[in-house]
């Protein structure tokens, strides 16, 4: 079995987990053998890059999260060179973030300005985009459809909306990645939108060191982790583990273009 963790944050995760070649091992125990390092800010690109270029079998992404403080403006000039390194295949992670801003207490004009920006740059680049919402999905939605956000398509990270938003996220092309939430007793909604996705449509994921699943729900999460996403995701669809893993590597290849 193969699998795909299609987010984590390597270079964010605590010392105390172990240092980033004895995770990777870790994983490949687990058969997560690949990974897709995402960025946050630019002053830390270049780790995620780093990380990449150290392991045939990691890549990353360059991006500024919506909780990014807004005095960070995004150098486009740096953004487009390194949008070129061949180890960089996507934009993120991007979008909107109502539950750490309010809309309704400050001017959010920013995040929405700064999300488009990265959407046009992304076309530009022609790179897939990461999309972060949190308690902001109608804004982005919107903003996804006015800025031809299918023109790349993308991944809906770490997935917790319902059925309607999915279909409108793929009717833009872009697929949906489930992470350890979906191992939450509490997340009775959210496997039921599990079961109806399409397959060519679904992706895994740690978000890591965030969000680890059943059994280590609590502790730091590891990109090894997605494994039980998998499993998961293979028994709430009546399926295989390794269909569900093989499935989803297929599709992390046909999103970002790449090859066996």
């Amino acid at each position: 079995m193969r699998i795909t963790d299609s987010h984590c944050h390597l270079n964010t995760i605590p010392k105390k987990a172990g240092t980033v070649d004895e995770i990777i091992a870790q994983a490949a125990e687990l058969d997560v053998t690949r990974m897709l390092c995402v960025a946050i800010e630019p002053a830390r690109w270049h780790e995620v890059i780093d990380i990449a270029e150290r392991f045939d079998n990691v890549y990353a992404t360059v991006g500024i999260h919506p909780t990014t403080d807004p005095a960070v403006q995004l150098d486009e000039t740096r953004f487009r060179e390194l949008a070129a390194h061949p180890k960089v295949i996507g934009v993120g992670e991007i979008g909107l973030d109502y539950f750490h801003f309010k809309p309704e207490k400050e001017d959010l004009s920013w995040q929405h300005e700064r999300f488009r920006q990265q959407i046009r740059l992304a076309k530009e680049v022609n790179l897939p985009i990461i999309i972060h919402t949190r308690e902001s999905t109608p804004d982005l939605l919107d903003i996804m459809e006015e800025e031809d956000a299918d023109a790349v398509g993308g991944i809906m990270h770490c997935f917790v909306e319902d059925l309607a938003t999915a279909q409108r996220a793929m009717d833009m092309g872009f697929y949906i990645s489930f992470s350890g939430i979906l191992t939450f007793s509490s997340a009775k909604d959210l496997q039921e939108v599990a079961k109806e996705i399409p397959a060519e449509r679904l992706l895994v994921e740690t978000d890591s060191p965030y969000l680890a699943p059943v059994p280590y729900r609590g502790k730091v999460n590891l990109p090894g982790y997605t494994r039980y996403v998998v499993e998961k995701l293979a028994e709430l669809r009546g399926e295989a583990a390794q269909a569900i893993a093989e499935q989803t590597w297929q599709n992390f290849n046909t999103l970002f273009g790449l090859s066996e």
